[in-house]
């Protein structure tokens, strides 16, 4: 197993576990387009920073994509995607690149990691074990259109 540096190249070998992950698990609709378009405008976002997870063979495994942010006095890390295919899910791979990805983020001048998870016991487990808290300063808000 190894991790290394996700690049727009990589779409083509993750975007089935993508698909398959939140339409089977989520109960979502991605199409194998909005998939591409999703990740494709993460991966090129100025100060994108993705990570990709491959067996001995170059499958994939899972990926953690996100980007750098400037605030006014320190840089933050938005994780927008970490996805684990589900059938090797409960090995520590998602344990391992999430380390991954915050000693690296660390490295490149990040001050914190910011989230938004699903809000269940699943996600609150991995998320919770990892040290994230919940935060006290922000929340979600959102206006659906007819």
């Amino acid at each position: 197993m190894r991790i290394r540096e996700m690049k727009v190249d990589d779409i083509s070998k993750v975007i089935s576990l993508y698909i398959n992950y939140y339409n089977e698990i989520e109960n979502s609709c991605w199409t194998e387009k909005t998939a591409y378009k999703r990740l494709y405008q993460v991966l090129t976002i100025m100060d994108s920073f993705s990570l990709i997870m491959e067996d001995d063979e170059n499958k994939a495994l899972g990926f953690a994509i996100g980007y750098f942010k400037q605030y006014d006095d320190i840089i933050g890390y938005t994780l927008e995607e970490i996805i684990i295919e589900y059938n090797e899910q409960n090995k520590g791979y998602g344990s391992k690149l999430l380390n991954k990805v915050e000693e690296l983020v660390i490295r490149n001048g990040a001050s914190c990691i910011e989230l938004q998870a699903v809000n269940d016991k699943m996600h609150s487990y991995f998320y919770e074990k990892a040290g994230y808290k919940n935060s006290n300063s922000f929340v979600n808000k959102v206006k659906w259109f007819d």
